[in-house]
């Protein structure tokens, strides 16, 4: 369980959502964990009991259902679904995908979408990458050309989250012959659109449970109102939104990384060999001890973080860096835990082997470790 008596971003009113968090996880999430990493996918029905109980998009103002929540409610359901190692793609949809509907759809869009994302009976994805451009988000290949009032988007994507599930899908496309940055739109695709098609579900490292998946455009018709915000400005709303994204990826590194050093506290006070616990090794004790100091700096500096998030403030290199900084400790806390469950550490009926898998994911995604660098790195 994390222990957030000495985090300094949170209410009490923060405090009394975590609790009713915590126990919805315990029964609808924490008992089918291990089926669901199994077929690599997550019910839809887990969606729905997220969205009766106000988990899905707390920020969407009550005029569309939400809760008019401050970001720090979406934080503290990515730790806890982090925590108890759940890679549902609720984040994705509540911390990334949402906001491009509330800030740049059209009321119509808005009025449409947004009460069945927050109920859970509508999933949504962002497609972004593609099978040949990965970070490099000027370089992408799919169209959409405009044909009269409507949009014919050709071209595939992959490593899509929520692929499977996906109601309707934000697609990143080029408008336009312009290259580089110009000339990019974001178009909604429902995906009921003749033309659209899902490709399999792909078998990833680790986040088995989140369906990723490629997907497919052929002469996929939508009309134009289905652009969100200004046409070519695609570009510079997904630079406006990347900061949350990122900082999103470092919440749940965070809370992933607390869970790691407390699997391996547990387990090393129970093993015993050559006359002592694991626990009493100097060597135990070092590695737990780097652990735990690393942690307590993450902590703090995840507060400062959500503080100036929370406030307007925090900008791209900051979102970076925390990126960088929190995944890496996850990396570090889950290959350091790992090794003190020694052989028992490659039995996947403990949760420290998939929380390992996870981590490694974590630092590609969002936007590579060698990525965050080089954005922190240019702004010296």
């Amino acid at each position: 369980m994390l222990n957030t008596n000495t985090r300094t971003v949170f209410e009490p009113e923060h405090e009394l959502f975590r609790d009713q968090v915590r126990k919805f996880l315990k029964q609808a999430a924490v008992p089918h964990l291990d089926r669901w990493e199994a077929e690599g996918i997550v019910d839809r029905d887990f969606w729905l009991a997220c969205g009766e109980a106000g988990l899905l998009c707390p920020t969407v103002p009550e005029a569309y259902g939400g809760l008019g929540a401050d970001y720090r409610y979406n934080a503290i359901i990515d730790e806890e679904l982090s925590y108890i190692g759940c890679s549902a793609g609720v984040v994705l949809q509540s911390d990334v995908a949402v906001d491009y509907l509330v800030d740049y759809a059209s009321q119509e869009l808005r009025e449409r979408w947004l009460p069945p994302m927050i109920s859970g009976e509508a999933i949504s994805a962002i497609a972004m990458t593609e099978p040949g451009t990965g970070s490099d988000l000027q370089g992408i290949k799919t169209t959409a050309r405009r044909d009269g009032s409507d949009y014919i988007v050709n071209g595939s994507k992959t490593y899509i989250t929520n692929g499977q599930h996906a109601d309707i899908i934000i697609v990143v496309a080029k408008t336009s012959e312009e290259g580089g940055a110009k000339g990019t739109s974001l178009i909604l695709v429902e995906a009921d659109r003749p033309g659209f098609a899902r490709g399999r579900n792909l078998d990833k490292i680790g986040q088995h449970a989140a369906d990723t998946s490629e997907l497919f455009f052929e002469d996929v018709r939508v009309p134009a109102s289905n652009v969100l915000g200004e046409e070519h400005a695609g570009f510079r709303y997904l630079m406006e939104r990347l900061p949350q994204e990122r900082l999103s990826i470092a919440v749940c590194a965070q809370a992933a990384a607390q869970r790691a050093l407390d699997e391996a506290v547990e387990y090393t006070k129970g093993r015993k060999a050559f006359g002592t616990t694991i626990f009493n090794m100097q060597n135990t004790r070092f590695s737990l001890a780097e652990m735990a100091t690393g942690l307590q700096v993450g902590w703090a500096h995840l507060d400062w973080a959500l503080s100036r998030h929370i406030r307007g403030e925090l900008n791209a290199v900051e979102a970076s860096a925390a990126k960088l900084y929190h995944s890496e400790l996850q990396g570090k806390c889950c290959d350091a835990a790992l090794q003190l469950f020694g052989g028992a550490g490659y039995m996947n009926e403990y949760m420290i082997a998939r929380m390992w898998r996870d981590a490694r994911v974590t630092r590609i995604f969002g936007g590579t470790s060698e990525i965050m660098k080089e954005i922190v790195g240019r702004s010296l």
